[in-house]
């Protein structure tokens, strides 16, 4: 009796994990998207020629915290680190959400101020809907 209530609760609270994991994804996404457009705004008024940060981050290590022209954009940096529920730095405007053992892609195009992945990925649509 106790080994198939056990093989119940683990399963069910691997399931709870995944669902934390993407919750906490979606809710950094819409944080990040959020910087943006505030970061947007603020250039905006100070008269800046482009409106949207050249990039999301200005130091290694540390994501989303600050443009390389000193914009603000989250009050505390996301720290890189290969594990689920984390970002990495892919590239220059790419950045990686892990989460169900891969990698989500997010791009960030400077031009639109967008910060979207492949809309064809089941993942991708959990961490943006």
């Amino acid at each position: 009796i106790l080994g198939i209530l056990s093989s119940i609760a683990i399963s069910k609270m691997a399931v709870t994990r995944d669902d934390a994991i993407i919750t906490k994804g979606r809710s950094q996404v819409a944080s990040i998207r959020n910087a943006i457009t505030l970061a947007k705004s603020i250039r905006m008024m100070e008269g800046k020629a482009s409106l949207y940060p050249d990039t999301l981050d200005s130091s290694a290590g540390k994501l989303f915290d600050m443009a390389k022209d000193g914009t603000k954009l989250l009050d505390y940096p996301i720290y890189e680190k290969k594990a689920d529920g984390h970002w990495t730095k892919k590239s220059n405007n790419v950045y990686t959400f892990n989460v169900l053992g891969s990698g989500i892609d997010f791009t960030y195009n400077n031009t639109s101020g967008s910060f979207d992945c492949d809309h064809t990925n089941k993942t991708c649509k959990l961490l943006t809907e």
